[in-house]
C-alpha cells in the first residue's frame, strides 16, 4: 500500500525507527515514498463532533491520542487542511429506483459535483442493478459524469455488496490522499455473488472512507421506526424487524461496512432529501483531521486495531478501526 509523506516525515521516520525509505515519485505536491523495514505509514482520517452532531474545528495535534492496539503511538503528521479528494459515487440503478428516487439522486449528485467539490477533486461514477456498471471513469470534468448520469436508467436487482467490492479498490487507487466512496441505495442487497462478511474484509484492506445513504423506502418517520439489536435475530433476517419484502433498506448492513472505515450511514425519508444528506457529506469530507504515524504491525499481515480520542471527554471522533500491515 502506497502512503504519500512529506520530506519531514521521511527525517523523523528514520531518526525514530531507523526506517529505510525509498522515493518514487511526487503526489498532489507531496514526496511519496515507502518503508522498507517493515515500519509502514499509516494514515488515518479523523472527524470530530460535538454532542449536537456538529464538526468541531481548529483542534491541534496535542488535542489527539492515537493508539494501535491498545498502545499509545506518536503522531508524526497532523494537517486540518482540506485536503483533495478521489470520490467514487455508487449510484443504485435497480428497479426500485424508478421514478423520484432516481430523479432526485440525478439531482442530489449534480449539485454535490458543481457546488460542493473543488475543482482539483478527482470523481468516477458506478451504478448497479442485476450487475454492476462503471459509467464513467476518474474525471475532474464535471460534465463528462452529468452525461452519464442523464443515460441512467433504473431496472433490475440490487448488486450493492458486488458493487461496494468493486468500487472500493478502485477507489484506493486514486491519486489524492483522501480517498472516499459515496453510495446511494435504497434497499437491501438481492443479487450480489458476495456477502457482507467479505465486504467488510475488502473494506478494512484499504483507507477508503465509505459513506452511503439510504432512502427509507416506507417513508415513515424515524419515531415510528424502531432500533433493532446487532446481529439482527433470526426472526427478523434481512429486514431491521420491519414488516416489509426483502429489498427494504438494511440499515444494520450500510453501518456495519461505513463505520468500520470511518465513514459513516445517513437515513433520509424521501428522495428529495438527498439534497441534505450529500451536502452534509460533501461538508464533512472537505472538514476532517488527518493524522499519520508509524505503524508498530511490522508488516506481519494482521489486523491491528486504531483508535483515535481527543482530550476533551464531550466530543466524538470517527476514525477508521484498524489497518491490516500488509507484508
Amino acid at each position: 500500500m502506497r502512503h504519500p509523506i512529506t520530506r519531514r516525515h521521511v527525517a523523523l521516520a528514520l531518526a525514530g525507527a531507523a526506517a529505510l525509505v525509498v522515493s518514487h515519485g511526487r503526489l498532489d505536491g507531496q514526496e511519496e515514498s515507502r518503508f522498507l523495514s517493515g515500519v509502514e505509514l499509516v494514515n488515518v482520517t479523523a472527524t470530530v463532533t460535538d454532542r449536537s452532531g456538529r464538526f468541531v474545528p481548529g483542534l491541534r495535534q496535542t488535542d489527539f491520542l492515537v493508539y494501535e492496539d491498545d498502545r499509545q503511538v506518536d503522531v508524526m503528521h497532523f494537517s486540518a487542511e482540506r485536503v483533495p479528494v478521489s470520490l467514487g459515487i455508487v449510484l443504485d440503478t435497480s428497479g426500485s429506483m424508478a421514478g423520484d428516487k432516481i430523479v432526485n439522486a440525478r439531482s442530489a449528485i449534480e449539485r454535490f459535483l458543481d457546488q460542493l467539490l473543488n475543482p482539483e477533486d478527482e470523481v468516477f461514477l458506478y451504478g448497479f442493478a442485476n450487475d454492476v456498471r462503471r459509467i464513467q471513469d476518474w474525471t475532474t470534468n464535471r460534465e463528462a459524469v452529468s452525461a452519464g448520469l442523464r443515460g441512467v436508467r433504473a431496472v433490475g436487482g440490487t448488486a450493492m455488496y458486488d458493487a461496494i467490492v468493486e468500487t472500493v479498490p478502485i477507489a484506493q487507487g486514486g491519486r489524492s490522499l483522501k480517498k472516499a466512496v459515496i453510495l446511494i441505495s435504497d434497499g437491501n442487497d438481492t443479487n450480489s455473488r458476495t456477502g457482507i462478511r467479505h465486504v467488510r474484509q475488502v473494506v478494512r484492506e484499504t483507507e477508503v472512507l465509505v459513506y452511503a445513504v439510504g432512502i427509507d423506502g416506507d417513508g415513515q418517520p424515524s419515531r415510528r421506526r424502531r432500533r433493532m439489536p446487532w446481529p439482527i435475530p433470526p426472526q427478523f433476517p434481512q429486514t431491521m424487524g420491519r414488516t416489509r419484502a426483502a429489498d427494504s433498506l438494511n440499515v444494520a448492513a450500510l453501518r456495519e461496512i461505513t463505520d468500520e472505515s470511518g465513514g459513516r450511514t445517513e437515513v433520509v425519508r424521501e428522495g428529495r432529501d438527498l439534497d441534505r444528506a450529500t451536502g452534509s457529506i460533501a461538508d464533512e469530507l472537505s472538514k476532517q483531521y488527518y493524522l499519520g504515524y508509524l505503524g508498530v504491525g511490522h508488516r506481519d499481515g494482521r489486523w491491528h486495531t486504531i483508535r483515535v480520542e481527543v482530550r476533551d471527554a464531550a466530543l466524538r471522533v470517527r476514525a477508521r478501526r484498524g489497518y491490516f500491515a500488509t507484508s
